[in-house]
């Protein structure tokens, strides 16, 4: 998979409206604002875990995805990561702090077996998984030197709460970094009229979920709401070119459309059809196809310090 990383400053210029373009498909104009945090809402997962979405994850890994973290960690630090999924990013920061311990959290117990077996398969010694809820982790208040999430903060109803958690676990002056998309920024070359459908439909299911899509330009206000000091935010263009990364992307799209939880919940809130689904599964098997296939989109990074 390409990368270009270069630093930004994140710009949440307006969103424009996007029709519906598949025929017979009615139209979700995405003119909803983004969600504010509620207190009462429970989180939904709107990527879920079926084998799709977590061999996807699994692919990530700390040398690509927390390369703006890594200059920053030093041997002998204690690390937490938070909504570890498979543990392939954890691994790699494991080994980033080492012999410092390693924590990574998620609350599905499926998913922190997986990492623990990966972990395990690997010869990491200094890192141990758990599962619990971002929202009261199991932690001392200032036992930490780090904590970090990668793409979590965008599915939670109740972001800065969980950044407020994660801060009580630190040392002060400890650093949180985090990472999100923003799905706004989602570019498509050549123009199919099914992708910009998904991309609704994401967005109106992420929505309906209490969670923002484009959670990554709303990153340092939240940080800065949680209370830490000296913020830092830099950003990442992810590009996909190549016949491997574009035929992976757009066969993990279609796959997850049709039997991820995203793909049910959009039909379950009747925002979309079996048969637009379908649709949106086809369209995304042939860009894949397309040897002029190309996608783009931003990952905002930020990284604040614990106040003392």
């Amino acid at each position: 998979m390409a990368l270009c990383v270069h630093r930004i400053v994140p710009s949440a210029g307006p969103e424009g409206q996007a029709a519906s373009l598949l025929p017979g498909v009615r139209p979700i104009i995405r003119v909803m604002p983004a969600p504010e945090q509620s207190s009462d809402r429970p989180d939904v997962y709107t990527h879920g875990h079926h084998a799709s979405v977590v061999g996807q994850h699994a692919r990530r890994t700390a040398e690509r995805d927390a390369a703006f973290l890594l200059p920053r960690l030093r041997p002998g630090m204690r690390l937490l990561d938070v909504g570890c999924g498979p543990g392939s990013i954890t691994i790699g920061l494991a080994r980033a702090v080492a012999p410092g311990e390693t924590v990574g959290t998620d609350v599905v117990p499926e998913v922190v077996e997986e990492a623990r077996a990966r972990a395990a398969a690997e010869g990491v010694t200094n890192l141990r998984f758990a599962a619990e809820s971002i929202y009261g982790l199991s932690y001392p208040d200032a036992s930490f030197d780090v904590a970090y999430a990668h793409q979590v903060l965008q599915h939670l109803a109740r972001p800065v709460d969980a950044l407020r958690e994660m801060a009580r676990v630190l040392r002060p002056g400890g650093l949180v970094a985090v990472r999100d998309a923003d799905y706004a920024t989602m570019v498509a070359w050549p123009k199919s009229d099914a992708i910009d459908r998904w991309l609704e439909v994401y967005h109106a299911v992420a929505t309906r979920n209490w969670a923002d899509a484009d959670a990554g330009r709303r990153l340092p206000s939240w940080v800065r709401a949680a209370g830490f000091a000296d913020i830092e935010v830099t950003g990442t263009v992810q590009i996909m070119t190549d016949p491997a990364s574009t035929s992976n992307w757009g066969e993990s799209w279609a796959d997850r459309t049709l039997e991820s939880s995203f793909g049910a919940q959009a039909m379950e809130y009747g925002i979309a059809t079996r048969a637009e689904m379908e649709a949106v599964a086809a369209g995304w098997r042939a860009w894949a196809a397309d040897p002029e296939a190309f996608f783009m989109y931003t990952q905002v990074e930020v990284i604040g310090l614990r106040r003392g």
